[in-house]
């Protein structure tokens, strides 16, 4: 596959050195581990290869395999899956959403970012959700016109099938166009959520949602989209232009500027919007190198409570194991200290200094991670080096999002977390797809009460900060090792480093690592799966200050695999309808 400008290797030759003293001390685990499978190995006896595709739906996931089947490359089978994924879940991803995309290159090594977060129009302005001098509630600014953002998600696909794909693009789509006309059968959690409220009982939605008897479509029941395979098609024969100009971006514009609350995004915006390529961010834990993207996503956070985690202060005590109270504390702790510091400083690099190096400054992590035994409350943001202080926002995520995995055979590889931000989006629809209301990831208010500005303020062109933080896991020897990421709002965070943390410090296998329950410390609380603790291990965190309650954001959805030497072990987050194959 042909390499791209500004990705990023982490075995250049001067960071080689600067991996090989960071490993040096992490050559021996820092303790046992207590699941049932061997030790990841690093480095692989053999290259990790595909085919291999891990997604929210087995639909989309057989859409992937049929590229692979037919010699495509991962970032191939990554546009058949989105394809797929925006038709049959439409309530978390789809054409009018916006994504994270990690692709790794085997032949260079390189991991390269497509940063396809949706943007804010021309005409935005910091008080962008505000009525009457304040802000408006939440759900009447998600279902207003002014949440959308010019969408990025297969603008990024393009480029990075431009530059990695080995299919032609217009022979991607024809699965979904297919089962679009044809009909696919309604699951039962895209069931759940057509009978819901909010964006479901939109004027577009109902319509769309609505059968010929005046009923709502059910599980079971087969829905056909035409005007959604209509589009698919267009978007196979032109191309991203098909989203910028024409027939379908003029619906979108006339979608945003309905009533209530219309918004400003123009066609000027759509015809503007263009992906940005970005170097990964990658760091060592362990023996293996871990990948995600920069900010505006807030993959700094997990490679800084992963740094932490390697302390002298945390690692032993979470060397004790996924049955510890002492091991489950210790990692709530640190993710109070890791949200307390993504709040305050990560949002767009374009508009606002981010603090990366500072963040994952070894001193500085060091003396957040000291704070975690002490930890009493919700964390307060430090003071990394570089750091402009600026006030902690209130930001708000909503539930929405997808997340997938693909390897090909040549052991290529996608890392992808796409959304439409909400549960279908800001509810508005276009073209026979969902619009995302991606703009209220912003901070509604641009300063304080007491008027200190915040980092995710909205601005025009502005992309809003993201907890999407799709992972790449490699050895070091650069070869890949594996991949995951997940679906949660603001939650994505925790349970990206649940899955990594169960899967590379206790040994366990993927699909034990994903069903281990969810602990999401995030200020003063602690959302949980709080049946997935039983009772014991309940009462014991209990006992350490850890009083579980239910998890009030988005559920996880993760997918993914490690490469156990000569075949992957492969999950899919039993809390969704998703499915983990390979042939």
């Amino acid at each position: 596959m042909p390499r791209t400008a500004m990705t990023y290797s982490p075995f250049r030759p001067l960071i080689v050195a600067v991996l090989a003293l960071s490993l040096a001390g992490c050559q021996t685990p820092i303790g046992g581990a207590t699941g049932t499978a061997p030790a990841v190995e690093a480095p692989a006896p053999a290259p990790a290869r595909g085919p291999f595709v891990a997604a929210a739906n087995p639909l989309a996931v057989e859409a992937g395999m049929a590229v692979l089947r037919r010699g495509g490359s991962a970032v191939d089978a990554a546009v058949a899956v989105q394809a797929m994924l925006g038709l049959v879940e439409p309530q978390s991803s789809g054409l009018g959403g916006g994504a994270f995309i990690m692709v790794y290159d085997a032949a260079t090594q390189a991991v390269t970012t497509y940063d396809g977060r949706e943007t804010a129009p021309a005409d935005a302005t910091p008080e962008l959700f505000y009525e009457n001098g304040r802000p408006l509630p939440f759900m009447d600014a998600v279902l207003s016109g002014r949440s959308t953002g010019a969408p990025g998600a297969v603008a990024a696909l393009a480029m990075a099938q431009e530059a990695h794909g080995t299919l032609e693009w217009s022979s991607l789509f024809g699965d979904a166009e297919r089962l679009a006309r044809e009909g696919f059968v309604v699951s039962p959690r895209l069931a759940g959520f057509i009978a819901g409220q909010g964006q479901a009982r939109t004027r577009w939605a109902t319509e769309y949602f609505t059968k010929p008897d005046g009923t709502r479509y059910v599980a079971g029941d087969t829905l056909r989209n035409p005007a959604y395979a209509q589009t698919v098609a267009t978007i196979a024969r032109d191309g991203i232009q098909a989203l910028r100009t024409g027939p379908i971006a003029q619906a979108i514009v006339d979608t945003v500027h309905a009533e209530p609350r219309p918004g400003t995004l123009s066609a000027a915006d759509l015809a503007a919007y263009r992906p940005v390529v970005r170097d990964a961010l990658c760091r060592p834990f362990r023996v293996y190198v871990v990948c995600i993207p920069p900010p505006p996503s807030s993959g700094v956070a997990l490679l800084q409570l992963l740094a932490m985690a390697e302390t002298p202060t945390a690692a032993p005590v979470l060397a004790e194991g996924e049955t510890s109270a002492d091991a489950w504390t210790m990692f709530a702790q640190l993710q109070r200290l890791m949200y307390a510091d993504r709040d305050r400083y990560v949002a767009d690099p374009a508009f606002v200094g981010v603090p990366v190096a500072g963040l994952l400054d070894p001193d500085y992590v060091a003396q957040r991670a000291a704070l975690a035994p002490g930890l009493t409350g919700a964390a307060t943001a430090g003071t990394p080096p570089g750091g402009i202080f600026r006030a902690p926002d209130a930001t708000t995520e909503p539930a929405g999002t997808s997340h997938m995995v693909v390897v090909d055979a040549a052991g290529n590889a996608v890392s992808m977390t796409t959304t439409v931000e909400s549960i279908f989006g800001s509810g508005r629809m276009a073209a026979g797809f969902f619009l995302n209301n991606q703009l209220t990831d912003f901070s509604f208010s641009p300063t304080t009460p007491e008027g200190a500005p915040v980092a995710n303020a909205v601005a025009a062109g502005k992309r809003p900060r993201s907890s999407m933080s799709p992972v790449i896991i490699l050895n070091h020897q650069g070869r890949l090792v594996g991949a995951l990421g997940s679906p949660g709002g603001p939650s994505i965070l925790a349970y990206n480093a649940k899955a990594l943390i169960g899967s590379l410090v206790w040994g366990l296998p993927m699909q034990a690592a994903f069903d281990l329950p969810n602990l999401v410390a995030k200020g003063p609380g602690f959302g949980a799966d709080t049946s997935r603790f039983g009772p014991t291990l309940t009462e014991q965190l209990a006992q350490r200050g850890i009083r579980l309650e239910p998890n009030a954001s988005e559920t996880s959805g993760l997918h993914g695999a490690i490469w156990r030497g000569d075949h992957w072990d492969g999950g899919a987050d039993d809390r969704r309808e998703g499915v983990a194959r390979t042939e």
